[in-house]
């Protein structure tokens, strides 16, 4: 079956641990993009890194982020689709994670904001995407994109408190660090990226898609060719039929080269 279309996740995927896109990686993007085959990001990030790697790999696709509740055409600046989390069930979750001292970050006009003082757990935290405020309620203007309960003890809050309401919950582990990600109960990655095939008219069995996380397994089973990283939990690789190798082994390369139908080229 030929391939029209490649969704590649980025986290743990197409970057390795360093943030850093193999110089195999992007030969294989090229190509394939020479071979007349798309390439979109599915990611679970804000704006700002995935335009960049795009603009980066001459990628002409809108950008899917916010684990599928925001897709973006970066070239015309135009939000194509926003799912937020709707303020009733966003503003009282935000106030009593402010109330009772848990750790949180919410997305918010393609801004994650932070309370000032707020430990930083992971590099991404930090950076021009980035802002700090003295309290939410000075930045909540609108529904936000999505809510970020970063550590153990404030997921476990949030679930114990909110884990019924009718949302979606993505959990997500980095080495010993628990976050979970809570989101309009229509957004995943899948439904953004079936949205945007049928836009430009793709059939699900001609998408190779890539990813290494939970919140990757919906897409990677609704593609044609779903295909787990090496690094990725042993759970996502039980629910899909291809495993290629780690980020840090040019795994999407090697898919991409597996499945789009071109091997690597020798040096010469």
């Amino acid at each position: 079956m030929r391939i029209d279309l490649i969704a590649l996740d980025l986290d743990g995927t197409l970057l390795d641990p360093q943030e850093r896109i193999s110089e195999r990686n992007r030969a294989a993007i090229r190509r394939s993009l020479e071979a007349g085959v798309r390439v979109v990001l599915v990611t679970g990030r804000g704006t700002d890194l995935p335009i960049r790697v795009s603009r980066e790999l001459n990628l002409n696709l809108p950008v899917i982020c916010c684990h599928g509740a925001l897709t973006k055409d970066f070239g015309a600046n135009k939000t194509l689709v926003h799912l937020p989390v709707p303020l009733p069930y966003a503003k009282p979750m935000i106030e009593y994670a402010e109330a009772n001292g848990l750790s949180i970050a919410i997305y918010s006009e393609e801004f994650f904001w932070r309370l000032e003082g707020t430990h930083l757990f992971m590099d991404d935290m930090s950076g021009p995407a980035w802002r700090e405020a003295k309290t939410f309620a000075d930045v909540l203007h609108e529904a936000p994109t999505f809510i970020r309960f970063l550590g153990e003890e404030s997921v476990r809050a949030m679930e114990r408190e909110f884990g019924d309401w009718p949302l979606a919950f993505r959990h997500e582990t980095w080495g010993d660090f628990h976050e979970c990600a809570v989101l309009n109960r229509d957004a995943s990655k899948k439904n953004a990226l079936k949205q945007l095939c049928a836009d430009f008219q793709i059939l699900p069995e001609r998408v190779l898609a890539i990813g290494d996380s939970r919140n990757d397994v919906s897409m990677l089973r609704w593609a044609g060719v779903g295909v787990a990283m090496g690094n990725a939990l042993p759970e996502v690789k039980e629910n899909v039929r291809f495993v290629t190798a780690s980020n840090q082994e040019d795994g999407v390369a090697l898919a991409i080269e597996r499945f789009v139908g071109f091997a690597q080229k020798k040096p010469a």
